[in-house]
C-alpha cells in the first residue's frame, strides 16, 4: 500500500455548494519528495470570504485556477504512476479533505482511486499513545502554513515519526 498524505483548502464547509480551492498530496516514505499540488477553478458561485482567506488567495485569483476536471484527471495520473498498489487516503482531518477529493474525484472523472475509504492521522496518534486528549501535531517538523503541500507534508512527517518512535508498524 502506498500511503498518500493530503491536505484542502476550500472556500467554504462541503463540496459540491462550495468550492475546493487547492490541495496537496504527498508520497510518505523516507524521503517525502514526491508531491503533487493542484489549484482549481471555483465549481460554485457561493463562497465564504473567511474561509478563502485562509488559503491566502482572493476569489478573483481562484477564478483563475485550472479545471477541475484536468486536476482531477492529473492527480489520478500522478497516483497511478507513483502508487506501485492500491493507494490510502491519510490526513489531519479526513472527514473534511476526504469529502472533497472524494467528491471531486466521482464528480469530475467517474472514480476515486482511493476506493471507499480513508484514514485519520490524529486518530491514529490518539489511540498509539492512549489518550483521546493528546494531538500530533507537535511531531510535525514542517510549519503549518495553510500551504496543503507544506501542511501535508508535516503530517507527513509526524506519521513517520509514529513509525520510528511509537513502532507503528507500515509499510511503503
Amino acid at each position: 500500500m502506498a500511503y498518500i498524505m493530503v491536505d484542502v483548502e476550500s472556500d467554504g464547509p462541503i463540496p459540491g455548494d462550495y468550492s475546493m480551492i487547492s490541495f496537496g498530496a504527498v508520497l510518505v516514505n523516507e524521503s517525502l519528495n514526491t508531491s503533487f499540488y493542484g489549484q482549481l477553478k471555483p465549481v460554485s458561485e457561493q463562497y465564504i470570504p473567511e474561509a478563502l482567506a485562509v488559503s491566502g488567495f482572493t476569489r478573483e485569483e481562484t477564478l483563475q485556477f485550472d479545471e477541475p476536471q484536468k486536476v482531477m484527471q492529473d492527480f489520478a495520473a500522478w497516483l497511478k504512476e507513483n502508487c506501485k498498489d492500491r493507494p490510502v487516503f491519510i490526513s489531519d482531518n479526513n472527514g473534511f479533505d476526504w469529502m472533497f477529493i472524494c467528491w471531486y474525484f466521482h464528480h469530475f472523472t467517474g472514480a476515486n482511486p482511493f476506493g471507499h475509504s480513508s484514514q485519520n492521522l490524529g486518530s491514529l496518534y490518539k489511540g498509539i499513545v492512549k489518550d483521546t486528549f493528546q494531538n500530533f501535531k507537535h511531531l510535525r517538523k514542517t510549519k503549518h502554513t495553510h500551504h496543503p503541500v507544506d501542511d501535508a507534508t508535516g503530517n507527513a512527517e509526524a506519521l513517520l515519526t509514529l513509525k520510528k518512535e511509537y513502532g507503528l508498524k507500515i509499510k511503503w
